[in-house]
C-alpha cells in the first residue's frame, strides 16, 4: 500500500447526506461511513465513520488498528474492557483512544448513542484527533505526508474562494490531501474535530 498516494487522495466535502449506512454484523446498531482510505475493498489504512448505538453490544476487533471514539449525541457511552479498565465518554464530547485488538463491551448510559469513530492502521499512519471551536478563521497546512480530516460538529464553514471546495454544514466532513504545501483557510462559527493524518514515523 502506497501511503503517499493514498494521503494523496484528492480533497473534497463529503456531505452527511452521502454517508453510507449499514448495520452491523452483530445487528445491534448502525455505522455511517464517511471515508475509507483506500477507498475499495476491506484493507483499509484509514476510516472515519459515525457508529449509531442502539443497545449494549460487544466492540468488534480491529487487529493492528488504533481507535478514538468522540461522542457525538446522546447521554454518552461506557465501554468496558477486558482487562477492567472502564472509559465512560459522556456529554458533549467526551473521547477515548484505544487498541483495535482490546476486547471490550460498551453500555449506554441512557439510551442511543451517536459516535465519530476514528481508525487508523498504526504500522501504516498516524492520527491526532483535535477538537477545537471555530470562531473566525483557522489554517490548515498541508505538505507532502500530512493530510487532514475535517469534521463539522456543529455551526458552518466555508474554505477560501481559492480552494474550490463548497461550504461545510454541521455533520459534513473535508478531506484535505497531503501533497504540494498549501494552506488551507476555513472561516465559520461552531467547532470541530480537526485530524492530522500523517505516514507513521513522519
Amino acid at each position: 500500500m502506497n501511503i503517499d498516494s493514498l494521503l494523496q487522495t484528492p480533497s473534497q466535502v463529503i456531505s452527511s447526506l452521502d454517508y453510507r449506512r449499514e448495520r452491523w454484523r452483530n445487528g445491534l446498531g448502525w455505522t455511517r461511513e464517511i471515508l475509507r482510505l483506500p477507498a475499495q475493498g476491506d484493507d483499509w489504512a484509514l476510516r472515519l465513520s459515525v457508529a449509531e448505538i442502539e443497545q449494549d453490544a460487544a466492540f468488534s476487533a480491529f487487529p493492528g488498528v488504533e481507535r478514538e471514539l468522540v461522542l457525538l449525541q446522546g447521554n454518552g457511552v461506557r465501554l468496558r474492557f477486558e482487562d477492567g479498565r472502564v472509559a465512560e465518554v459522556l456529554p458533549p464530547h467526551g473521547r477515548v483512544r484505544f487498541a483495535g485488538e482490546s476486547a471490550l463491551h460498551g453500555e449506554l448510559v441512557d439510551g442511543t448513542t451517536h459516535d465519530f469513530n476514528l481508525m487508523w492502521k498504526r504500522g501504516l499512519l498516524q492520527a491526532e484527533l483535535l477538537h477545537r471551536p471555530l470562531v473566525g478563521p483557522m489554517f490548515f497546512f498541508c505538505e507532502p505526508g500530512v493530510a487532514w480530516a475535517l469534521h463539522l460538529l456543529g455551526g458552518q464553514a466555508t474554505f477560501g474562494a481559492d480552494s474550490g471546495l463548497p461550504a461545510m454544514q454541521a455533520g459534513d466532513t473535508a478531506w484535505l490531501a497531503a501533497g504540494e504545501r498549501q494552506r488551507h483557510a476555513l472561516q465559520g462559527g461552531g467547532e470541530l474535530l480537526a485530524i492530522r493524518v500523517s505516514a507513521a514515523g513522519g
